[in-house]
């Protein structure tokens, strides 16, 4: 466990020593941004820092529908409604489903924010696809089928292999998009449009906006019909919602959000092209995670200050989930060296890579 006393950016304090990071979620590198910062604060000082009634309230600020009209659009959906966090919008549309009666089915790695009462997921597609085809036999309610759309392993985004094995014209579909909205892949638009064309009988798409536009909020998507009524939900009118400062900066920092996408996919491109043996990772395409299980990389990346994303997930029983995550804050050099130390693990196609001595490796690839 390590403890630090500022936002973990690009460079992290630990032991007083400073160390490079490539761990975390802040995929854009905006949380310290100094434009990004200077946008969000004119948005406090417009509408405060935070804003506790219920969105049921006879008094609405405008900024929300303004919003979720623009994240609607963008992901082309019919409707759209804003949570103050992505588990919230998880646990909203899974509570929904629920008191309804559905039966509900998880996806092999779905994320904790979809599951209620120790629900589990299936470890397979061939399992899931078995149990929910049972379930139609059997019951006239409709199976609700929970995934995450990106899930780290390749079982889901880009293909979607696992899911068109389900017999899609008689389930609804409630994926979490939390590792693609607002990414480069689909041009920022994540998932939403790509399992739509899959035919599924309804699909619902909740997702954190935390870790592609740097807000704290979350986000649900589908049909201005069922929008209309996860509004009505006690759930919904309960619970505070995002701030309003939050929900103006994702709209106003659009041109922001599009430079720093382009940033990332570059740095993507540039780990990508260094690598000759990627079979040590396992990533998808256009994404800034680069997962793998050999922990002698850990030790072997913390020695020379570079620190991971490496913890027991999703409880402390689990494997060790280690991941290599790029953002739009790393600068070439430093990936570049990033790359360099990796050697003992990887062949690099040393053709491009141009290193210069420093204090800390004064070795040099030729």
């Amino acid at each position: 466990m390590t403890y630090v006393t500022t936002f973990p950016g690009r460079k992290i304090n630990v032991d007083g020593s400073k160390k490079l990071y490539f761990g975390g979620t802040a995929y854009l590198g905006l949380q310290k941004h100094k434009k990004f910062l200077k946008t969000y604060l004119k948005n406090i000082k417009k509408y405060g820092t935070n804003y506790g009634a219920s969105r049921k309230s006879n008094i609405k600020i405008d900024i929300y529908k303004k919003t979720e009209n623009y994240l609607a659009k963008l992901v082309q959906s019919e409707a759209c409604v804003t949570v103050s966090s992505g588990y919230l919008a998880g646990q909203l549309v899974c509570n929904y489903f629920k008191a309804k009666g559905h039966s509900l089915f998880y996806a092999p790695n779905s994320h904790t924010a979809l599951h209620q009462n120790n629900s589990s997921n299936y470890t397979s597609y061939s399992d899931l696809v078995t149990a929910v085809e049972n379930h139609i036999k059997k019951s006239n309610t409709t199976p609700v089928v929970f995934l995450d759309s990106l899930d780290f392993y390749g079982l889901n985004y880009p293909y979607f292999k696992g899911l068109q094995q389900l017999p899609l014209q008689n389930i609804i579909v409630v994926a979490d998009d939390s590792h693609t909205l607002g990414l480069p892949l689909n041009n920022g638009k994540g998932c939403y449009a790509q399992l739509n064309n899959l035919g599924v009988k309804e699909l619902i798409v909740c997702s954190s906006l935390g870790k592609g536009f740097a807000v704290q909020a979350g986000a649900i998507f589908s049909t201005a019909k069922r929008i209309k009524e996860l509004k009505t939900t006690a759930f919904f009118g309960g619970a505070s919602p995002a701030t309003p400062a939050n929900i103006a900066t994702l709209l106003s920092a659009q041109t922001i959000y599009k430079k720093r996408q382009q940033k990332l996919q570059n740095n993507i491109q540039l780990f990508l092209n260094g690598l000759n043996n990627k079979n040590l990772f396992s990533y998808m395409p256009n994404h800034a995670a680069f997962t793998y299980t050999d922990q002698k990389i850990t030790a072997y990346l913390k020695k020379h200050n570079i620190i991971v994303t490496s913890f027991n997930y999703p409880e402390k029983d689990s494997p060790t989930m280690s991941r290599i995550v790029l953002s739009a804050h790393h600068k070439k050099r430093i990936l570049i060296r990033l790359l360099h130390l990796l050697i003992p693990f990887l062949l690099i196609k040393f053709s491009y890579l141009v290193i210069p001595p420093n204090r800390s490796n004064r070795c040099l690839l030729v």
